[in-house]
């Protein structure tokens, strides 16, 4: 099964990080994908730009809004996400947990439903 593992970042605990510590972590992230990808666990890992480069689109009552910025004012924001596959919750929680940024944030893991069995389901 799919998981989604997404990557949350606290900027206040980031930037306490000692000089050199972040790169050290992202060579560290970078060593672990690649040894994650060979065992067939990673699909893909990406990192996003910062919250301020974001567009936030909603359409309400046929009227398109966007806005500058993120959905929400918060502490934690997204920074990237790691598409892994696990053989349950508990495999997948495994693997998120040997990332750093635990330490730096939040990880969140959540399941990727199949979208093949749905557009079975409503005939698509």
């Amino acid at each position: 099964m799919k998981y989604l593992v997404m990557i949350y970042c606290d900027d206040t605990l980031l930037n306490a990080l000692p000089d050199g510590e972040f790169d050290t972590m992202m060579h560290g992230c970078f060593m672990h994908a690649d040894e994650l990808q060979a065992q067939g666990h990673l699909h893909d890992s990406q990192q996003l730009e910062a919250p301020a480069t974001a567009r936030t689109l909603r359409v309400r009552n046929d009227r398109v809004s966007v806005v500058d910025g993120p959905f929400a004012e918060t502490k934690e924001y997204l920074g990237g996400f790691n598409l892994i596959e696990a053989d349950s919750m508990d495999e997948a929680v495994r693997i998120a947990s040997e990332f750093p940024w635990s330490r730096t944030g939040a990880i969140e893991i959540r399941p990727v439903r199949d979208m093949d069995a749905v557009r079975r389901r409503v005939g698509a």
